[in-house]
């Protein structure tokens, strides 16, 4: 019946984007990579969603617009999915800040559903799927193919669409462009929506945290961001 269900929201899914879902990444107990400055820590789990709730605010001007939280609190991949068929999302986006055990690790990078052999992104897939195991795990993997199928030529597209407004913000940060890239995150494939997963900078490079945790830059790319939407958007029309 489950998969029934899977397979209905799939080949239903309307390929006019009408309702977007903003997901901020980790929350609560979950803080995900951990940046410092000379106040003290930065947490990812802070950054995605104040770029997340800027996100918001630009794209609710124009569609509409939900979070899957909208405070610090813990909330599962699951029920990240299934605020996505409450709302009826059209679009769901992954709001993340990466990390690296070598701190000189920099750059701006954007993900969307599907399968690759990339060792760099193999390395992020893990950060990002940390928290499944078992049955969950196998189980997702079983469904990973079949969303892909219905969803990773909208998902490509609207990466692409978001990839080309970003680069002038970026560039104007030099924060390096690290392009766009297939990745098999989990918080995608459950959503059964088209999607991108959005790693903003490295908080564990030290001068680029300086930069991302500026609420101009995180204006500006919530801008940029948005902007890409909503080109998809209205390339679907």
């Amino acid at each position: 019946m489950k998969f029934l269900s899977l397979c209905f929201l799939l080949f239903s899914c309307s390929a006019f984007a009408k309702v977007v879902l903003i997901d901020p990444g980790h929350g609560g107990e979950e803080v995900g990579a951990v940046g410092r400055l000379k106040q003290g820590k930065v947490y990812e789990k802070d950054l995605s969603l104040r770029l997340s709730k800027k996100i918001k605010d630009e794209l609710s001007k124009h569609t509409s617009t939900y979070l899957t939280r909208s405070i610090d609190r813990t909330v599962s991949l699951q029920e990240r999915a299934d605020l996505a068929d409450l709302v009826k999302a059209d679009l769901f986006l992954s709001i993340h800040f990466n990390s690296s055990t070598n701190s000189q690790s920099h750059g701006f990078e954007l993900y969307y559903l599907d399968n690759n052999s990339n060792v760099a992104a193999n390395k992020v897939e893990r950060a990002e799927n940390l928290n499944l195991k078992g049955e969950e795990l196998i189980v997702n993997q079983i469904l990973v193919d079949l969303v892909v199928q219905q969803t990773v030529t909208h998902s490509r597209q609207l990466a692409s669409l978001v990839h080309e407004k970003v680069r002038p913000v970026i560039r104007q940060y030099r924060i390096d462009d690290r392009g766009v890239k297939p990745g098999l995150f989990y918080v995608l494939a459950l959503s059964k929506r088209p999607g991108l997963l959005v790693e903003a900078g490295f908080v564990s490079n030290p001068n680029e945290l300086k930069k991302v945790n500026e609420e101009k830059y995180l204006n500006e790319l919530a801008r940029s961001i948005s902007a890409g939407v909503l080109a998809f958007i209205n390339a679907q029309k």
